[in-house]
Parts: structure tokens; sequence; C-alpha cells
């Protein structure tokens, strides 16, 4: 009976050692607050209130309910409440005894909870408020979340530092202890001087007990997952959505052109722009994560640039953006810092430890960030995001502390083009005051001009005015702003894959992109990296997700490549004026008794650049198949003529044909082609040497002769074409 009776106590020791405790939390209320509704007249009530959360302290523990020793009776003083400060009893509750002032702290037997400071912002120019988070609820909300917090206002102290409880208020009480003792002057009423002059004023601050994230289902989206784990997280998505918003959902994605309407859903106030809104459409779906076996992170989410003549709606597209995702951060690039973008090292004016605040980038972690005149930042500045464009993360090291911190953020900018107005006859890395890799880090380049067109401007005149005295009547687009949202999260849950015919169209693509930079055709432009590559891989994955495709499909990838190709390739040139000298009628006339020749008479051809390139890389190829051996103007003329035969008709064309293949010729001799004697051997050195004063020779023979109406003749049988020495072949090897 009595080991009966010892196990009992036991077992009631124990239930009483691991008894839980509750603390209340309050969610889900029918009216939400603003931070500037908090006012002295709802402290003490509960509310809700909605921020996005700027900074967040370490979690720290708390005092809640204190055991005091008395240092002069020795008698306990259980459960004494703070009040958000060291608050000590006020005065012993033995009856000898009268101490006020000398208590010890028994911190086995107090009571602690974890707390954590949250601070949140409504707007960027409304001064934060802060909040208090307890038990549970610490580390619920992260830098960038929009959160719910339910609560009550607080009024507390404005104690600038906590110190360690029971210490640093000793000290401050035997020092006045010391001073008094010494001058023989009596405490009395220490109430308000217990509390000091800096205690007396007051802060409004929050309580919370519940923290709700309100993006909590975007997050769960917009995480790295596991290929593994795709079924799963599309049913964890479909679960949240009722039955209406799946059948939905599925009857959109059944359409064949679902790509184009939601295109058209885009910012629909906007008229026209349909490559840009793509690309917005695109950067929202964005592509998909992946990490490599050394567990290295590669980038999905797109980055897109805007450059543009002003007027071109530019801010509109990065407003619409910012209002139609859940997470995204509007800055501008000129009042914007490189700490303020990535993250700053500030003291923390509690603890005076140095903390990390968050920037603009890790704001908008698993989001976008909008920077609008990206083209005013420094170039300090615009070095600063250069890690978190591609790697996607912020390493910080400042203050005695190093850390690396995600910023896995779409980035979407618009900037102005140098002068103001886009110059057609320069390219566009001329055309924009940014470095050379942080072009290469965007995906996407789009150039937007404000031509004059009476057609276009009467329809974006209609529009405009149409949308002023409508509103959004004047405006209907195939779906919601609510279903395109719900859509575009149901389709981020989709993780497309490589199918074997598209791998192979990719390395196609890709080789032809390489092979129009190395051409000229895009060299002042933008020089086509591996980069290019991943981002037609990103957009093709977007594509597919477009389309709820499990699989990218060779269109897939052709709309990517032309994407890529009208962004950064399209450049536009000048048409090459190509004139040939019209000498047909060359008859003397006489005049005076002196005879002369009659003037020829110049006419202009102008070739577009882009046939130009063309006709150029067909007589070096055909050049570079002979082994270096030169080739005959009667070998490159019927090449010319069989490029251009679908022009000519009669043989008045056929005439016309020959001499702008004449004229094409000697402007392809000042920086192409060399024109050598035939047979010209350009490995024997020796023959070149020896033959030197016979080559010398035979020009100078060929020029006095040319003087005739021979010179044609005797061209096309002594002498060839060699590609000259100084151009580059290396891309005609590739090809070849």
């Amino acid at each position: 009976e009595q080991n009966e009776q010892n196990g009992q106590d036991e077992d009631k020791t124990l239930e009483k050692s691991y008894d839980l405790e509750y603390s209340v939390a309050f969610y889900n209320l029918p009216h939400q607050n603003r931070i500037r509704d908090i006012k002295t007249n709802k402290i003490g009530h509960l509310m809700s209130i909605c921020g996005t959360v700027t900074r967040t302290s370490e979690v720290r523990p708390e005092l809640l309910y204190g055991k005091f020793i008395c240092q002069e009776c020795k008698v306990e003083v259980p459960n004494v409440e703070q009040q958000f400060k060291y608050t000590e009893p006020t005065m012993c509750q033995t009856p000898t005894c009268s101490n006020r002032i000398a208590w010890a702290l028994k911190i086995d037997e107090s009571k602690f909870t974890d707390w954590q400071r949250v601070r949140i912002q409504e707007n960027p120019n409304e001064i934060p408020t802060g909040i208090i988070l307890r038990h549970e609820m610490v580390e619920k909300a992260k830098p960038g979340n929009r959160c719910i917090f339910t609560g009550t206002p607080l009024v507390i102290p404005d104690i600038t530092q906590l110190g360690v409880p029971g210490i640093g208020q000793e000290m401050q009480r035997d020092a006045r202890n010391s001073r008094a003792k010494s001058d023989g002057i009596s405490n009395g009423v220490s109430g308000l001087k217990a509390l000091g002059v800096r205690d007396l004023s007051y802060k409004i601050s929050f309580l919370a007990c519940t923290v709700h994230n309100v993006d909590s289902r975007v997050d769960d989206l917009n995480t790295l997952i596991d290929p593994d784990e795709i079924e799963e997280n599309y049913e964890v998505y479909l679960q949240k959505l009722n039955e209406d918003e799946r059948l939905e959902i599925v009857s959109m994605s059944q359409k064949d052109d679902i790509f184009q309407n939601l295109i058209s859903s885009i910012s629909p106030n906007i008229f026209g722009h349909e490559i840009i809104k793509k690309g917005i459409l695109l950067q929202l779906l964005g592509g998909v994560h992946k990490k490599t076996p050394e567990g290295i992170n590669l980038r999905g989410d797109l980055n897109v640039c805007i450059v543009g003549d002003p007027s071109t709606s530019k801010s509109q597209f990065l407003k619409y953006v910012c209002q139609m995702h859940p997470r995204a951060i509007f800055t501008s690039g000129k009042a914007s810092s490189a700490a303020g973008l990535t993250a700053a090292v500030v003291k923390d004016e509690e603890s005076g430890d140095f903390t990390i605040e968050a920037g603009a980038l890790m704001l908008a972690d698993n989001g976008i960030c909008a920077i609008d005149e990206f083209d005013k930042m420094d170039i300090s500045d615009q070095v600063a995001i250069h890690e978190a464009m591609e790697q996607q993360t912020i390493t910080i090291a400042k203050a005695g502390i190093h850390a690396s911190l995600n910023a896995r953020t779409s980035i979407l900018a618009a900037a102005n083009p140098i002068g103001g107005r886009y110059n057609r006859k320069l390219s566009l890395r001329q055309n924009i005051a940014m470095s050379a890799p942080i072009m290469s880090r965007f995906d996407l380049f789009f150039v937007v001009l404000d031509e004059c067109k009476p057609k276009v401007d009467q329809m974006i005149a209609e529009h405009i005015v149409g949308t002023h005295r409508k509103g959004d009547e004047n405006v209907n687009p195939p779906f919601s702003t609510e279903s395109l949202q719900r859509y575009i999260h149901f389709a981020r849950t989709i993780k497309p894959k490589v199918s074997p015919e598209s791998k192979r169209l990719l390395i196609e693509k890709y080789k032809e992109l390489r092979l129009n930079d190395a051409t000229g055709a895009a060299r002042n432009s933008f020089r086509i990296t591996v980069r290019q590559l991943e981002s037609m891989i990103r957009l093709s994955e977007a594509i597919a997700k477009a389309h709820c495709d499990l699989e990218i499909k060779p269109e897939y990838v052709n709309e990517a490549a032309k994407l890529i190709e009208q962004s950064i390739i399209h450049v536009c040139h000048d048409d090459v004026d190509i004139g040939y000298e019209d000498n047909d009628d060359d008859a003397m006339e006489v005049e005076n008794g002196t005879n002369y020749s009659r003037p020829s008479h110049r006419i202009s051809w102008k070739i577009p650049h882009e046939e130009y390139e063309r006709i150029k890389d067909k007589i070096l190829k055909r050049i570079y198949e002979t082994e270096f051996k030169s080739c005959t103007e009667d070998d490159l003329e019927v090449l010319f003529m069989e490029h251009r035969e679908s022009v000519m008709e009669n043989e008045e064309d056929i005439n016309i044909e020959r001499k702008r293949f004449k004229s094409l010729l000697n402007n392809l001799l000042e920086k192409w082609l060399q024109k050598v004697p035939k047979g010209y051997q350009p490995e024997g050195n020796e023959m070149e040497i020896d033959d030197n004063n016979e080559m010398a020779g035979d020009t100078d023979k060929a020029d006095k002769e040319g003087e005739g109406d021979n010179n044609e003749t005797i061209s096309n049988e002594e002498y060839g074409y060699i590609i000259h020495p100084n151009v580059d072949i290396s891309y005609l090897n590739e090809n070849n």
C-alpha cells in the first residue's frame, strides 16, 4: 500500500509538472483597422490592423510575473506583474519591515515568456508603429509579409534601453542610496523619483495575440518545391479554393486561346503594347526554381526592363503589377540607395545591438520589385543589385554581421533613354545608361517608341477619352483581376519539364542567336551569352505554365526565342545606301570645238541593313568554302543574281541588278573583301614576296588598261576576291 501511495504521488507530481498553459489568441475579426486608426480612444479595445512588416527583432525572454525576496527580512513576494518594465513590489508585506527598495529577483521561480517586436508600416509616408508578440506568435512574421495583427493598443513607457532584469536597476538604486546617505537626506516618497523623468513620456504600441499572414497562399506557391512533391502542392492549392473557383480555373485552362486572353487581361486600361503585356504575364508566372546536386539554386524568376520615350505608359505597367501582385514593392531609382534596395545594418534602439533592416529587394522576396527611373540610379547603386538579380541572395558583411539573405524576387524596371528620346540610329546599349553586366541580367528588354501614326493616335485618344467618360465600363477584359490572380497562382504550381524535341530546339535557337551576334548585326546592341539561353528556358517554362502544360512543347520554345529576338536583337539600323553610276549614255559631245564626256548620273539604291548583312554573309561564306582561294567576280555575281532572282522579271531588271552588284562589290572592298591576282595563295609567303613587283606591275597595267571600256573584262579574267585579313571569320567556321 505504501508503494502504491508513493507511485500515486509520483504520478501527481508528473501531472503537475507537465501541465500545459494556453495563451488566448483571437483572430478573424469582422473589421480590420488601418494603422492610422490607432488612437487613444482605442486603448484597451480588441481590434485588428493590417500592415507590412519592415523589421523584426530577435526573440528575447520577457519577465511576466516575478518572485522577489526582501533582502532585509527574506520574505518572498510571488506573482508580481510586470508593466512592460522591470517592476518591483512597492513595499514589503511584513508588518515589521519597511523595505521598499532592497529586492532580489528569484529567477528560477519567476515566469518568463518569449517576446518579439515587429515594426510594420502602412505606406512609406506613414510613421511606423510597433507590434509586440508573445508566446507562440513569435517568429510568425517575416520582413516583407503582409500580416493581420489582432490585439489591443497599449500605452507603455518610452524606455529607450532595457537592461538585464534586476541588474541595471540595482546599480542605479545603489548610486542614489549612496548619494542620499552622504548628503544626510532621506528618500521619502520615491514614486516619481523611482520612475525617472525620462519614463514620464509614453508611446502607443500594439500588443498582438494573433498574427495571420495575408500572403500565406502566395508564399506556399513561391517557395522552392521538390519536383517529387508537385502533385501534393497542386492538390493543396486546389483544396484552398471553393467549388466555383475550381470550375472556373478548369474552364479557363481548357480554352484554346487562353494565352491570348491572359495577355489581353493584363493592364486592360493601357491601349496596345501587346508584347509588353506578354512579357509581364510571363514574369508573373515565372520559370521553375531548380537546385543543382551541389546545392546551388538556379533562379526561375524573370527580370524585365522597359525602355522608352516619355508618356509611353512605362510607369503605369509598374503600378499595375504592384497593385495586382500581393507581394510587390514599388520604388524609384533616383530616390533609392544601395542599402535601401538591398539591406541596411542599423542599431537597435532598445538593445543597442546592430540588426539588419530589410531593403526593397528583401521585402519583395517571392514577389516583384518594380524600380522606376532605373537609368537615374548611380552606378554604385546598380552594382549593389548584381548579386540579387542573378544569385537571388544579398550578402551583408558590416558591423560584425556576416549573413546571406534571400532576395528571390523578379525585377521589373522602367528606364528612359539618354537625352529623353530613343535614338533609332544608335544601338540599345548606346541609348540607355546601364552597364553591360546589368543588361545581361535582364531576360527581356522592351523598347517603346513614341511615333507619330495618325491611326494609332486616333485609337489611343478614343481609348483614353472613353476611360475618362465611362471608367471601368470602357474596358472589358476577357478575365477579371480576381480570376486572373487565381489562375496565375494556380499556374505557378505547375512545374513543366523540357521534352527531348524542345531540348534540341533550344540548342538550335541559342546557336542562331550566337551566330547573329557574331555577324555584327547585333554586336553593338547586346552580347548574347549563356544567360540568354537560360532566359529562353525560363520563358518556355512560363509559357507552358500559361497553357497548364506539364511538358515544354517546341512551339513554346519558338515563342520564347521570338520574344528574345524582338527584345534584344531587334535594333533599328539605317538602310545601307549603295549607289551606282548610270553611265550607259556616255557619248562624246562637241560644243564650241571642245570634246568632253557627259558626267554619269548616280542612282541611289538603299538596301535594308538586314538584307545587306545576308548578302554579305553569303559572299563571305562562298569564299570561305573555297578554302581561302580567291573567287572570281563572275562567281560572286551568279551568287548575287540567285539571291535577287525574285525581283527580276525582264532583261532591264537584270541589267539593273548587275550594276547594283558591282556597286555592292565596291562597297564590300572597303572592309570585307580584298582584290588579288588570280591564283593567289595566302599560305605562300615566298610567292607574295617574289611576285610582289610582278603583282604591282599587273595592278598598274590593269589600272592603265582599265581606263578604257575593257576594265571589267580584264578584272574578271585576271583578278579574284578573298576575305580581308582583318575580318573575324570564326562565326563562318562555326556555321560551316
